[in-house]
């Protein structure tokens, strides 16, 4: 598995630690969904300001959020991937796409939420996998089977409640 990792804020310190949780969900994520781990996943870390702005820009939300997820590939009827409507990497993976995290509103979510930042980030971390994944909570039962799964990955990563 190939991630990148942007760091386009200056709120707050995007440690290598926080790096290395980011990574450590993704690829727990991927085995705990049977995936294919040859992939690429792009992160990038944001303030309120700019996630705001792309908010704005591609969903027509006129506010801040805390992660956004933009897939790049599709599924068939059967549930395969469309593989000649993908991109692949220069090694040959299959790049899945891009998650962008605020980590202003991680924080300031983890505070509600009374959980540490960590924990928070790997949420968010997990939510926007099963997106790229082609999992959403649209539905009463989507939601509930997205959620379950999220919930997996963070007790496999030791971010539970």
């Amino acid at each position: 598995m190939k991630v990148s990792i942007r760091n386009e804020q200056n709120k707050i310190e995007a440690t290598k630690e926080l790096r290395e949780l980011v990574k450590k969900v993704l690829k727990t994520g991927l085995d705990y969904m049977n995936f294919d781990d040859n992939s690429e996943i792009s992160i990038m870390f944001v303030d309120n300001d700019e996630i705001h702005a792309l908010n704005k820009l591609h969903r027509g939300i006129d506010r801040a959020t805390d992660v956004l997820s933009f897939p790049l590939f599709e599924y068939d009827e059967e549930g395969n991937i469309m593989k000649d409507e993908c991109d692949f990497g220069e090694n040959g993976e299959l790049i899945l796409g891009d998650i962008v995290i605020s980590l202003e509103r991680a924080k300031e979510q983890a505070e509600e939420y009374g959980h540490s930042f960590e924990r928070e980030v790997g949420f968010l971390t997990a939510h926007s996998l099963l997106h790229l994944l082609g999992y959403d909570h649209m539905t009463p039962d989507d939601e509930k089977e997205m959620f379950a799964y999220q919930e997996e990955i963070l007790k496999l990563c030791n971010l539970s409640r």
